[in-house]
């Protein structure tokens, strides 16, 4: 399980433009100290307790983020395509903050949508993974993933996204 949350740490890290002060090995204890602070929770599988892990490190992403754009920008945070933000590459990571934003917004509309993303871009989790965690069947998770990302392009394209 090491081994699962380092690989989902470098995937997170691999996303951030370079230079970033946070390293992998920072972002997992953070993550597990966070993780070790939640009581009562019925870990219901493997995916289940990724699509959690993962949701904390975007968070702990995203606070880190948002310090360094109020201390640095004035905290003006500038929009980026769905495409930039949904390549995994090497190159100058999107704007996590705009993503995540644009994320919370989807999420109030519609939570499943807005847990597969976070499943399957963050947590890194098949399709298949994803509807085991949230109990659906694995063409639902594709509809709400192929929705989801029309939606969330349209919301970071600065355009008010219709039903999703």
């Amino acid at each position: 399980m090491q081994v699962e949350l380092r690989r989902l740490a470098a995937r997170f890290m691999r996303r951030e433009r370079p230079g970033h002060t946070l390293q992998a090995t920072a972002l997992i204890n953070e993550a597990y100290l966070r993780l070790i602070e939640v009581k009562d929770v019925d870990w219901q599988n493997r995916a289940h307790f990724f699509a959690i892990a993962a949701r904390v490190m975007r968070r702990v992403l995203v606070e880190s983020a948002r310090r360094k754009g109020r201390h640095r920008h004035g905290g003006g945070a500038h929009r980026v395509s769905l495409e930039d933000a949904l390549t995994v590459s090497r190159e100058l990571s999107p704007d996590l903050v705009a993503l995540d934003d644009a994320l919370k917004a989807l999420t109030e509309i519609d939570a499943r949508k807005g847990q597969v993303v976070e499943m399957r871009f963050f947590g890194g989790l098949t399709a298949e993974e994803t509807a085991e965690a949230l109990g659906v069947s694995t063409g639902t998770v594709l509809r709400d993933w192929r929705l989801a990302k029309a939606w969330l392009a349209r919301e970071l394209k600065g355009t008010r996204a219709l039903d999703a």
